[in-house]
């Protein structure tokens, strides 16, 4: 990997997944099989890696689970194959957050690359007018953060290097896709062109909108996620810190116009 997790979390590539140090817990992976996510590609005909991603839900330090519990925060880790999935980059399906029931909210994510080169694409709504459109381009060691109910999906920006991330969740994920699927995807379309590049179509099944394409934001200020340590060891130095994302409320003053 490319930057440090702040765990003993190893990447493996045949078959792909993860191994965990001996101070740390993790799950057997599982995996997304290019059959699996057909519905939310532009050419659910393409060809493709046969397995997609591969996911670790509930990862990190032995001695921190209990606390993880505690608080219904949960890291997870996902590693993605190298290649494309026709003349799209390999991603993950575009997804909603299912409402916690302990929180009512459909909770936020902070995202962490790894290793290869990241897009965090995320839309205000699911819906026909899909709000305000970003595509945040992300590199090992930057911290996205994708706010409570928004659309969203993480895109690999370089076909040749397999991309790797980490992300705080809420205990109780869930994904939900239906109101995705039905319009066959997000607002916009990640493209490989001819050199490499990722391009943007607009997904005619949405209303006209504009998608902004940016760096990650600076979160020192507004939700106190520093920079350079991992947000890992951010986690095992202040416990608290990620509280808002199980406990949304916590920050409902900063996802008012949030710009990630």
């Amino acid at each position: 990997m490319n930057f440090d997790p702040g765990f003993d979390i190893r990447i493996v590539a045949q078959p792909l997944g993860f191994t965990y140090g001996n101070d740390c817990f993790g799950p057997e992976v599982e995996t997304r099989r290019l059959n699996d996510i057909r519905k939310s590609l532009r050419n659910p005909d393409c060809n493709g890696p046969e397995v997609v991603y591969a996911i670790a839900m509930d990862v990190g330090k032995t001695r921190h689970k209990a606390i993880l519990e505690e608080k219904m925060l949960l890291y997870g880790a996902v590693t993605y194959a190298a290649g494309k999935l026709g003349d799209e980059p390999v991603r993950s399906q575009g997804h909603i957050h299912k409402k916690s029931s302990h929180s009512g909210w459909s909770p936020p994510e902070v995202y962490e690359i790894w290793s290869g080169a990241a897009i965090i694409y995320m839309q205000e709504y699911a819906a026909d007018n899909p709000g305000r459109c970003f595509a945040v381009y992300a590199g090992p060691g930057d911290v996205v953060v994708v706010p409570p109910e928004w659309a969203h999906a993480t895109i690999s920006a370089d076909p040749a290097t397999p991309l790797t991330f980490g992300a705080w969740c809420d205990r109780e994920y869930g994904f939900l896709y239906d109101e995705v699927r039905k319009r066959n995807g997000l607002a916009w379309f990640p493209l490989v062109d001819e050199d490499g590049e990722i391009v943007w179509q607009a997904n005619p099944n949405y209303m006209p909108t504009e998608l902004v394409k940016k760096s990650p934001a600076d979160y020192s200020e507004t939700l106190q996620i520093g920079r350079v340590v991992p947000i890992y060891e951010q986690f095992e130095q202040d416990p608290d810190k990620f509280q808002f994302v199980s406990q949304p409320a916590l920050k409902q003053e900063v996802w008012l116009n949030f710009t990630p």
